[in-house]
């Protein structure tokens, strides 16, 4: 694949984000309007650098969204479409299954709801297990009940991306790095986008800009609401002599209030296993250090009123964010309650993501996938996990947008 280094001055469509939802995006237009110029326009030096490159590569199957929400109706089959489209360019993938744990009396009523929607979703082979029947599937996991998802698996979203590069590059279209977006404009035969490298014309523009999509929609007279605000995840990692304590994926019953689905285990697509991750606030939008502080991410966030109303309705689970975030003993005693063997010593510090997250004036942080229109153009405005999943899926629906 092939990296053009000047955008073109004009083009039919741009697309903004080379994350695997715009370049699946970009696939999808040329895939509909084959001859038509597509260009996508990236931030950084190289394609996937921000959710896309720092997940887990958990392809997830559709058990915890609300029927008939964006999430579930594309969840099924965007991973159906995503293992066919791994099957036939070469791509590693391991449908290595998931459970979702109750270890307490108090989470069977939250794991009947996952059931209940899952069912509804028609996510394939779910079934639930009682107590003795969890080390069947997980020798070393323990608990009360689960559910076990044998769909559920794991791929590098990363070579998915860059495949879905490789396609666009056969198709003519073009993707350009280190090309930062600025201002955007609607004119009277399109829309003008501004960028590092100088300006591009195009009929219509899609905006996949993940941890920056509020500003740039704004830009364009979106509402400003929601606020992206980015939440820093931290993982831990197996040590290699204890990474046989996981087979596949290893998941607690999640809060029903929280997008957030707690310290789980993963086993990646290269062997590692991954526990984690954490959910801190963060300083920036691209704090993987954790000291990184941009003013400007900081006061958009503390100045938005959502921002102060999640802190007062979530403080308690705000404070255990933090508390595992600081404690490595803590974090590891979270995924204990799953997995008993686990130990402070099995484990060592592992990669570190920063999740776009969507929240509302009232303090709620949005559960869904949005997607807003302006003059000649359409903004992907939350698209959390699982968009690597339902990538394929949603790219239609985005397609569909513009179309509209």
């Amino acid at each position: 694949m092939r990296f053009d280094d000047a955008p073109p001055a004009a083009c039919d469509l741009v697309v903004v984000g080379g994350g695997i939802l715009g370049l699946a995006t970009a696939r999808e237009l040329l895939r509909r309007r084959s001859g038509e110029a597509v260009c996508v326009l990236e931030a950084e030096p190289a394609i996937a650098s921000h959710q896309t490159g720092h997940s887990s590569g958990v392809v997830h199957a559709g058990i915890y969204y609300a029927p008939g929400s964006l999430k579930a109706r594309l969840c099924v089959e965007g991973a159906r479409r995503l293992y066919g489209y791994c099957e036939e360019q070469g791509i590693a993938f391991e449908r290595s299954g998931k459970l979702i744990v109750a270890t307490e009396q108090a989470e069977l009523p939250h794991l009947d709801e996952l059931q209940r929607r899952g069912t509804a979703n028609r996510v394939p082979g779910l079934r639930r297990l009682a107590a003795a029947d969890i080390v069947a599937v997980e020798p070393h996991a323990r608990g009360i009940a689960a559910l076990h998802s044998p769909t559920t698996g794991v791929v590098d979203f990363t070579e998915v991306a860059g495949a879905f590069g490789a396609d666009i590059d056969r198709a003519g279209g073009t993707v350009h790095l280190e090309t930062r977006v600025g201002t955007v404009s609607p004119t009277s035969r399109g829309i003008l986008v501004r960028h590092s490298r100088g300006k591009t014309a195009a009929r219509a523009a899609v905006f996949c800009a993940g941890l920056w999509s509020d500003r740039l929609a704004v830009a364009c007279g979106a509402p400003k609401g929601p606020r992206i605000v980015p939440f820093r995840g931290r993982y831990l990692r197996l040590r290699p002599g204890s990474a046989g304590l996981v087979r596949g994926n290893v998941y607690p019953v999640p809060d029903p209030e929280l997008p957030f689905l707690g310290a789980h285990l993963t086993r990646t697509i290269g062997g590692e296993v991954l526990i984690g991750p954490s959910a801190l606030l963060a300083l920036s939008r691209d704090a993987y250090r954790l000291r990184t502080m941009r003013p400007r991410d900081l006061a958009q966030t503390m100045s938005w009123p959502g921002t102060w109303r999640l802190a007062a309705r979530h403080w308690r689970a705000g404070l255990g964010e933090v508390r595992r975030a600081a404690s490595r003993s803590a974090f590891v005693a979270e995924a204990a309650r799953l997995v008993p063997e686990l130990r402070g010593a099995d484990v060592e510090p592992g990669p570190v993501g920063i999740r776009a997250q969507a929240l509302d004036r009232r303090g709620k942080l949005v559960d869904d996938f949005v997607i807003d229109s302006t003059e000649r153009a359409v903004h992907v405005r939350n698209a959390p996990s699982p968009a690597a999943t339902t990538a394929m899926a949603l790219a239609e629906l985005i397609a569909d947008e513009l179309e509209g």
